[in-house]
C-alpha cells in the first residue's frame, strides 16, 4: 500500500489543496529551532507551514504516529494521531488554528470567510479527499477529535526548546 505522503507527492491538486488552504508544506520539514521532546522519544518533522511552523512525528514508525505541530512563536500541540487523521483536520478544518474553541459556530463563521476567498473550496476538497481515497468528517466531529488529542493526549508529547530546556506553550488551554 502506497503511503499518504508518496499519494500527496503524486496528487498535484491534493498538493496544492493542502499546501492553500491547508497551509501544510511536506517540503518544509525542517523545524528553526533545536527541539526535542520531553519524554525523549523521537521527533521528525516532515512537513511546514508558510509561518514557519513544523510538523513532527512522535516516536518509532510510520505515518500512523501521533503528530505534533509547533509554530514558529514558541507554542505547540499535539493535533492527530498519523497522519490520515492530519489530512482529514487539514481537509475539513483548514482554519483549525483559529478555531480555539472548537466550535461548530467558530468554524463555520472562518469557513465563510475562506468561502469568500474561496468558492471552489468545498468542490476542491472532496476532489482532494477522492484522490487521496479519504472519507471526510463532519466538522464538529473533526473540531471534537482535535479537542481530546490535544487536549487529553498531547501531555505526553511536551516540546522543549533545547538550547535553553524551555517547554513550548500549549497552542490551546481549555
Amino acid at each position: 500500500m502506497e503511503s499518504l505522503i508518496a499519494a500527496v507527492r503524486k496528487q498535484e491538486e491534493a498538493a496544492r489543496f493542502l499546501a492553500w488552504p491547508g497551509d501544510f508544506d511536506l517540503d518544509r520539514g525542517d523545524h528553526v529551532e533545536e527541539v526535542h521532546l520531553a519524554s525523549g522519544a523521537a521527533l521528525e518533522g516532515f512537513a511546514g507551514d508558510g509561518a514557519g511552523g513544523t510538523y513532527f512525528f512522535c516516536g518509532e514508525g510510520g505515518e500512523e504516529r501521533p503528530i505534533l505541530y509547533a509554530d514558529s512563536e514558541g507554542g505547540a500541540a499535539l493535533v492527530a494521531i498519523g497522519l490520515p487523521e492530519l489530512v482529514r483536520l487539514l481537509l475539513v478544518v483548514p482554519w483549525w488554528r483559529n478555531c480555539q474553541a472548537f466550535t461548530d459556530e467558530e468554524s463555520h463563521e472562518l469557513e465563510a470567510e475562506y468561502l469568500e476567498d474561496m468558492p471552489d473550496l468545498m468542490a476542491r476538497r472532496d476532489s482532494t479527499a477522492a484522490a487521496l481515497g479519504l472519507d471526510l468528517p463532519a466538522q464538529a466531529e473533526a473540531l471534537a477529535r482535535l479537542r481530546k488529542v490535544a487536549t487529553q493526549s498531547g501531555g505526553d508529547f511536551v516540546l522543549i526548546f533545547t538550547p535553553e530546556g524551555h517547554t513550548y506553550e500549549p497552542l490551546f488551554t481549555i
